[in-house]
């Protein structure tokens, strides 16, 4: 686990950032969108560089570890994470899966793609998994990156 790209051009717009999302915006602006959600990640420490942000510290699972990339890695500017030094601390961590939202899908079709057909139905997933940087299943757009979490068993 390391490096995470997104669209630089699609995201959340924090601070001055120009419209084309040519500058990325400053490392402060970054750690008060990732705290906004309210995650647990205050031992983590944010750093930008360029249009990339550098994301170290501990969390304390997979999960807080993979809304952290995604948290910050949608945010007009940015086009990559580092998080090779982010530690998780409950078990080992693994990669996880990663899906970066095409014009015209929704949560049913992006289930379906990752879980099988006939798996529409598991987009509650997706959604539960990526809150609260989703407030509503709806209200997804092309370029977003959203984590795809395992099927439980």
């Amino acid at each position: 686990m390391g490096l995470f790209s997104f669209i630089k051009s699609a995201g959340v717009k924090l601070g001055l950032v120009d419209d084309e999302g040519e500058k990325a915006p400053d490392a402060e602006a970054v750690k008060k969108e990732l705290e906004s959600h309210g995650l647990g990640t205050d031992k983590v420490q944010v750093a930008v560089e360029g249009d990339k942000v550098v994301l170290k510290g501990d969390v304390a699972d997979q999960s807080i570890f993979e809304k952290a990339v995604i948290a910050v890695g949608n945010t007009l500017g940015i086009s990559k994470v580092e998080a090779s030094e982010l530690k998780v601390a409950e078990a080992a961590a693994k990669e996880p899966v990663l899906y970066t939202v095409k014009k015209g899908d929704n949560l049913w079709k992006i289930a379906e793609a990752q879980y099988g057909a006939g798996k529409g139905a598991k987009h509650t997933i997706i959604f539960e998994a990526n809150k609260p940087m989703l407030t509503h299943p709806d209200k997804i757009y092309p370029g977003q990156v959203l984590r795809i979490p395992e099927l439980e068993a």
